[in-house]
């Protein structure tokens, strides 16, 4: 499908994107990058309208859904939920641009952007040349207006700063700091922006139809060629949950005396396994469907009975793992990765809760209810601000008498800041002296500052840790399992602060 001629709007949308990815990109990350998208989404919003394509509530809900996803890097300093959010927003945009129902067309709908890449600069190119050679006058007019603006914008702009000190900070403070030695960087940075808006534009004027390429179902197989195994494996689930509901009513004394294991290392045995059995299971499920039988009213009712009670066993799976977790975390403090796989473990719970719901009313949203699902998921883990929350449970962990391991607290975002700060000293300074100091160190503008940062500045301020670090060392007596060693049990701290 080849797109129609290129709109005016769509033009001027684009090179908007170019010139503030040019100006605003290259000092960081942050609000920047929702101000960018802006006018990349107008173009985008023009150039489907001209091919003919009406705005479909799935489609506005792709579109504002990535654009909120971008918020995150404005909110939170840590960059991690922020990668997250960047490569959930890039597959939710281009759900939006080709506006796909199936799985192949929910899994491939972000390559179909990078497949326009070439073909829109050709597109954009024939634009710019039929409207230079149709209407000079008018474009040659709209330039000029352009240039004699910008002359008067820095010109009075150095005298009113120049003039009085109070205008010359505020200027200072809005206007993108541009140097001569960086200009090779911005340069990219503007082209990376102009061809990612014609790109988006030209997917959107005409998008590639992945729904269109159909995978033929598997052969179906007979009834107890295909239930026999899910049954058996049902009954497995059953005997080991029976095991795991004893653990979650309470039962724990009965289990660790029989076992012969603590609290801690039986959440630590049995986590991964959980969590590995759910993934396995989405797949036992994905190819039960593709091969079960479909001769009528009977296999389908034989289908959504046995796949039906292996969701809910794996539901039960799901929160026995999750207990184990909570296990986990109380013994040896909350970490990165624990609280990354206990948030992916909780989503796939949704997963199988989705797919349940299918069974009753049908798979047609199912592709796209998971998608959703996931981008929910990726914007609510950056608004709670994960390393906020790492520091507040392991500093609450602390006044409750454990151990506290400030080697690895001291590696976290500014966004732990507002919780590290309640510590008393010298673990307080020792627990901050990193990220002051690269609070210090660097000079970030407004647009490229999260609010996470500016709250750490705020609560910081100028302050210097001095003396209060020398003995930082000694101080630091937790252990963080998996991502600081061996997962030993834990010790109470031998720190007195008075």
């Amino acid at each position: 499908m080849k797109p129609g001629p290129v709109r005016t709007g769509t033009l001027v949308a684009a090179l908007a994107t170019a010139l503030l990815s040019m100006a605003l990109l290259g000092d960081g990350i942050g609000l920047n990058l929702l101000i960018v998208a802006l006018p990349a989404s107008a173009g985008v919003y023009i150039a489907a309208r001209a091919a003919g394509r009406s705005l479909r509530p799935w489609t506005a809900g792709w579109g504002i859904g990535g654009l909120a996803l971008l918020a995150v890097p404005a909110l939170r300093d840590a960059g991690w939920p922020t990668f997250l959010a960047l490569v959930s927003a890039l597959a939710l945009g281009s759900l939006a641009l080709h506006g796909s129902r199936s799985w192949l067309g929910v899994f491939l709908a972000s390559l179909g952007l990078f497949t326009s890449v070439f073909a829109s600069l050709g597109w954009g190119a024939r634009g710019v040349r039929d409207r230079m050679s149709g209407t000079r006058g008018r474009f040659g007019v709209l330039f000029r207006s352009a240039a004699v603006a910008a002359l008067l914008l820095i010109v009075f702009g150095a005298l009113f700063a120049s003039a009085d000190a109070a205008f010359a900070d505020l200027l200072g403070s809005l206007t993108p700091d541009v140097s001569v030695g960086d200009s090779p960087w911005r340069i990219f940075l503007g082209l990376l922006g102009l061809v990612g808006a014609l790109a988006a534009a030209y997917t959107a004027a005409a998008p590639v139809r992945w729904d269109g390429v159909t995978v033929r179902p598997g052969k179906a197989r007979g009834r107890l060629e295909w239930a026999l195994p899910l049954i058996v494996l049902n009954l497995l689930f059953a005997v080991f949950l029976a095991i795991q509901l004893t653990v979650l009513l309470g039962g724990y004394d009965k289990v660790m005396a029989e076992t012969d294991l603590s609290y801690s290392a039986y959440a630590r045995q049995g986590f991964w396994q959980l969590l590995w059995a759910t993934v396995l299971t989405l797949g036992v499920i994905a190819l039960a469907l593709r091969w079960a039988p479909r001769g009528g009213a009977r296999d389908r009712t034989l289908v959504r009975a046995v796949l039906g009670t292996l969701c809910l066993l794996t539901l039960v799976v799901v929160a026995s793992a999750l207990r184990r977790m909570d296990l986990y975390v109380d013994a040896y403090g909350l970490t990165r990765l624990r609280i990354s796989v206990a948030a992916a473990e909780l989503w796939l719970g949704v997963v199988l809760v989705l797919i349940m719901a299918s069974g009753v009313f049908g798979p047609r949203l199912l592709p796209r209810a998971v998608a959703a699902s996931a981008a929910v998921g990726v914007l609510a883990f950056g608004l709670v601000s994960p390393d906020g929350l790492i520091a507040e449970q392991n500093v609450q962990r602390y006044r409750n008498d454990h151990s506290i391991d400030i080697e690895y607290l001291k590696d976290l975002s500014a966004d732990a800041v507002p919780a590290l700060d309640t510590l008393p000293e010298p673990l307080r300074s020792c627990a901050l002296q990193d990220i002051q100091r690269t609070l210090l160190d660097s000079d970030e503008p407004w647009y490229a500052m999260s609010w996470g940062e500016k709250r750490a500045r705020e609560i910081l301020g100028d302050w210097d840790p001095g003396f209060r670090t020398l003995d930082c060392r000694g101080l630091s007596s937790g252990d963080n399992g998996d991502e600081r060693g061996s997962g030993t049990d834990d010790v109470y701290d031998p720190y007195d602060p008075y």
